[in-house]
């Protein structure tokens, strides 16, 4: 229905130039908030009535007499009705509905996408410490920042996915002393055992492999053990490695890919740090007190201003985060997301002051930050607190195990972010309608059973005779199909995967409707293949969308 949609909007800039010139550059559809409303709607009546000083109902009727004159409109439009102040409804011929399902069957895995734009994204996300398992609040993290790497891929951008931690500074010394400690045989609750050190299972595992002078390797380093429990900084940088791969098995696990690992501490081995600091004190945003330098971040709307260098000498935790993202734009990133937890708040404000502080041409609003809450975990009808792996917290990893990579996405990513989530195991393993992966899932698998019963050549069915598709479930599963690339375009906008999970229910929804309303393997050849042709298509367009949210399209369940 692109093409319809495109003619249409053709002609209705056309009908407002007329009216008023220039107007046409608005012209735009809405959808309907009531199906009994139409198929589409236009507003632009109402928007041009008080510029023109004419009554809004009655430019309703010009333009609508305007638009049923086009050719467009004759060809695609069954009726137009004027409603309240000046609204236009518009029907669309069953013909007009149809022209989706040969849109799909083209375009195949594309429908949807946008052809690339020439433009440039950065996402950051999980950018967890070694310091430990990855949580489900991690989880949370890597299927919202790959999804919305999806989502920007989709429409057209070039899309870098980095992860950016630290591999040095207080809790990366932690992991090393309580790593020795395990190493030299104590562990939690002997007296030697510091409060504040890492009580995990698996402090033991990388103990006793350091000790074993074995090698680890992940993604982004590798590191042979000495096995001497003195070696402190050995022991740090085993340890790290060693979680860092064990990172890399949980991001596996979970389908998730980096294009590059960001070290913290590289910004001050290469300067960049300092350099940054240069440049605001030079730029005369800064200032000295207490023996602390102060970055004057209320001048950026800051609710404060916030130290910089502490009286020791020693950088606050946001001046290499401003230093990073200077770092981003100098890469060529114009545009940069961030997904981190709500408990991030804080250093926003203070992260983008000294941006635009530093005076290095970042636009405002530099990066975006997509920020999300933790997560709750319900097994049995007990919340789930603690991991025998962890110590002290459910890993994205248990999550997995005790129910699979596509529940834990597609659960994860079906509230928005800022939204307080609780994951109930139960639900996730139940295999009935309550269970919104499964049923969508299902949706898909079902159309597959019915195409492989079939037998025949899918690709026939891209030049099918869609004419008798003019039932009120067709006509319905048809229009689901068509939103689905706006969709994409609003969720990919409002960095809202959420809305993908949203719509692939209702998409499954009408098509289990439309199944229960209509036999597809009938006698007459000719409504078999254009049944066949509908199904073809919404299985297209699920598995389109479950690929953005990274989940699976099972052929059979």
């Amino acid at each position: 229905m692109l093409l319809v949609k495109e003619e249409l909007l053709g002609a209705l800039a056309s009908g407002l130039d007329k009216l008023s010139p220039g107007a046409g550059a608005k012209a735009a559809f809405e959808s309907p908030k009531a199906a009994a409303h139409g198929d589409l709607a236009c507003t632009a009546a109402m928007q041009l009535a008080k510029p023109l000083k004419l009554n809004p109902r009655q430019l309703a009727e010009s333009l609508k007499a305007d638009l049923l004159a086009s050719p467009a409109f004759q060809r695609w439009v069954d009726a137009i009705e004027i409603a309240g102040p000046g609204f236009l409804n518009i029907r669309l011929k069953p013909a007009a509905k149809q022209q989706v399902v040969r849109e799909v069957l083209e375009d195949g895995a594309r429908f949807g996408s946008c052809a690339a734009n020439g433009r440039r994204v950065i996402v950051e996300f999980v950018s967890a410490n070694p310091t430990g398992p990855l949580h489900v609040g991690h989880g949370r993290q890597a299927a919202l920042g790959d999804a919305i790497c999806n989502l920007y891929a989709s429409q057209g951008w070039d899309v870098y996915r980095e992860f950016y931690y630290n591999d040095a500074g207080v809790q990366i010394g932690t992991l090393a002393t309580s790593t020795q400690l395990r190493a030299r045989g104590f562990r939690p609750g002997d007296a030697q055992w510091p409060e504040a050190a890492y009580n995990g299972d698996y402090i033991q595992d990388i103990a006793n492999d350091f000790l074993a002078k074995k090698t680890v390797k992940a993604d982004d380093r590798e590191f042979t053990a000495s096995g001497d429990v003195n070696d402190l900084d050995g022991i740090r940088q085993f340890a790290v490695a060693y979680l860092r791969h064990e990172q890399d098995l949980d991001l596996q696990a979970f389908a998730v890919k980096f294009d590059n690992y960001y070290l913290e501490s590289s910004l001050y081995a290469t300067g960049k740090v300092d350099d940054t600091v240069k440049r605001l004190v030079a730029a005369g945003k800064t200032y000295e007190q207490d023996g602390a330098l102060w970055l004057k971040s209320t001048e950026y709307g800051d609710d404060k201003d916030r130290v910089m260098r502490k009286s020791d000498g020693t950088y606050t935790y946001f001046v290499p985060d401003v230093a990073y993202h200077i770092g981003k734009w100098e890469r060529g990133f114009p545009k940069a997301v961030n997904i981190q937890g709500t408990d991030h708040h804080g250093t926003i404000a203070r992260v983008r002051a000294g941006l635009q502080a530093a005076g290095v041409g970042i636009p405002q609003g530099f990066p975006d930050y997509v920020l999300h809450t933790m997560v709750r975990v319900m097994r049995g009808g007990q919340e789930v607190k603690i991991s025998k792996r962890a110590g002290s917290y459910v890993t994205l990893r248990d999550l997995v195990e005790w129910t699979s990579k596509d529940a834990v996405r597609f659960f994860l990513l079906s509230r928005k972010p800022d939204t307080e989530y609780v994951f109930d195991v139960d639900l996730a393993l139940a295999q009935n309608n309550d269970n919104p992966v499964y049923y969508v899932q299902y949706a898909h698998a079902r159309i597959c059973s019915v195409l492989a019963a079939w037998g025949g050549d899918a690709n026939t069915l891209k030049s099918a005779d869609l004419s008798a598709l003019d039932s009120p479930a067709a006509l319905s599963l048809m229009l689901a199909l068509a939103k689905y690339p706006d969709m994409l375009t609003s969720a990919a906008a409002d960095f809202a995967p959420h809305d993908v999970t949203f719509y692939l229910r209702e998409l499954a929804g009408a098509y289990h409707s439309y199944y229960d309303a209509e036999r597809i393997l009938v006698d007459d050849p000719r409504v078999r293949d254009a049944r066949l042709a509908l199904v073809a298509a919404t299985a297209q367009v699920l598995r389109n969308g479950l690929a953005v949210l990274g989940v699976g399209a099972p052929e059979k369940m």
